[in-house]
């Protein structure tokens, strides 16, 4: 296409978000609990990785990747809620064209990287339950840092290449978006070019950083569940059970939100629904991680004690 061409088309330099709300007294209510869950997300994150630094008993491979697991998820809240905010502070709904392809880009970077990073902690409990003798070497520092590194190129790569293919579309208006952040299926409705390409590779992308690792953490699960029957001990089951639960459940809860999320492509129907969704994936999620990891775990409960209080443990 010719470039002066693509430069008349391309007409639309910022994007409205429309936000959650229209009325100006419902907006200072979703200020007041956005703002409040904000602060608890981060506080409790930071209070998990936190207690994770402190706690020698912590110094586990488990623990290594639920701080990293933490770090998303004050990332995760952060790229989104805070720009909220302040567009509800100051009464202003546009975002320029690049800001809302870097909000896009950072989202779908930290989202990727939380898809991996679930699988390596689904792999890491496989091999803690069913592979203990060689579990130390195995899953040794080298191991999790490779790991880690590995996932965030993964993730790197998947929205880098969202947003460059998204860059590549004309934007002619409107430019409404009905959401409180930029994301893939709320753009592709505003675009004014065929978005089927784009469309193709969210699926291929769907299906190698969600289809895939679900699978993955699948069939690591069943390996343990075997496992774990076997454990003679009920006390020994209990405990088995009981540090896979709180991953699980995680794992439950960001595939549940996301599958909804995404594959949905090409409905221009249930935007308050694709609301509710981004609130789970964005704030809901990251709020409730740290109080899953803790809820039924008492070394974490114990290290966030002695956090709280000062005291580091003589172990």
């Amino acid at each position: 296409m010719d470039p002066e061409v693509r430069a008349n088309r391309t007409s639309v330099t910022e994007f409205i978000l429309l936000g959650l709300v229209e009325t100006e007294q419902l907006q200072s209510v979703v200020f007041v609990v956005f703002l409040f869950a904000y602060l608890v997300t981060v506080g409790g994150n930071l209070s998990i990785l936190a207690a994770i630094l402190v706690e020698p008993k912590l110094h586990t491979p488990m623990y290594f990747f639920l701080g990293n697991l933490s770090v998303l998820d004050v990332g995760c809240i952060t790229v989104t809620v805070p720009s909220m905010l302040a567009r509800l502070l100051s009464h202003k709904h546009t975002v320029p064209y690049g800001a809302c392809l870097t909000q896009l880009f950072f989202f779908h970077l930290l989202a990727g990287m939380d898809c991996f990073l679930l699988t390596v902690m689904a792999y890491d409990r496989f091999l803690a339950i069913c592979q203990p003798l060689t579990y130390s070497t195995r899953m040794s520092q080298t191991v999790q840092r490779i790991l880690v590194a590995v996932s965030w190129a993964l993730g790197f790569t998947n929205a880098l290449n969202h947003t460059i293919a998204l860059n590549t579309l004309n934007f002619c208006g409107p430019n409404a978006v009905n959401h409180f952040y930029c994301d893939l299926p709320q753009l592709f409705q505003l675009s004014c070019s065929s978005t089927q390409l784009n469309e193709l590779l969210l699926f291929v992308a769907a299906a190698f950083m969600a289809v895939a690792p679900l699978v993955l953490i699948t069939v690591s699960y069943a390996h343990v569940a075997v496992a774990v029957l076997r454990i003679r001990s009920v006390e020994g089951r209990r405990k088995a059970f009981s540090t896979c639960g709180s991953h699980l459940t995680v794992v439950c809860l960001f595939y549940g939100t996301g599958i909804f999320n995404y594959m949905r492509l090409g409905s221009e129907e249930s935007s308050d629904k694709d609301k509710g969704v981004g609130v789970f994936n964005t704030v809901i999620n990251p709020m409730l991680n740290p109080l899953i990891y803790s809820l039924r775990n008492p070394d974490v409960q114990g290290a966030l004690w002695r956090v709280l209080v000062g005291r580091h443990s003589l172990t």
